[in-house]
């Protein structure tokens, strides 16, 4: 089993990772088809290292995966990674609407 550490760590990586506009719009990119980080920087009105950062930390989330062709960087999104992303949302929501299930459920003994 993993640790709450361990799944605190990799939340933190996943949710920081998403925390940044132009990364969630890498992120739609990629996960729509393979797009060389070179075609992505063109995209973008920042440097060529700076897309080259908004990938790496997208990729150490394991968002992303890179893989070379030649002399291009090959980039392509994870799916399992975004649905762990929702799980983890979907878990918070279920906690939520306990909460107001409960409260729902004083109300009504109230009345």
């Amino acid at each position: 089993m993993t640790s709450p550490t361990v799944l605190d760590d990799r939340a933190d990586a996943l949710f920081g990772a998403l925390a940044d506009r132009t990364r969630r719009d890498i992120l739609r990119r990629v996960l729509a088809g393979e797009h060389s980080v070179t075609d992505l920087a063109s995209a973008y009105d920042m440097s060529f290292a700076a897309v080259q950062k908004h990938v790496a930390v997208l990729e150490r989330a394991g968002l992303v995966h890179k893989r070379r062709s030649g002399r291009q960087q090959l980039a392509s999104g994870d799916v399992t990674a975004v649905r762990s992303v929702a799980s983890m949302l979907d878990d918070l929501e279920a906690i939520w609407r306990g909460r107001i299930e409960r409260i729902d459920a004083l109300l009504e003994q109230e009345s």
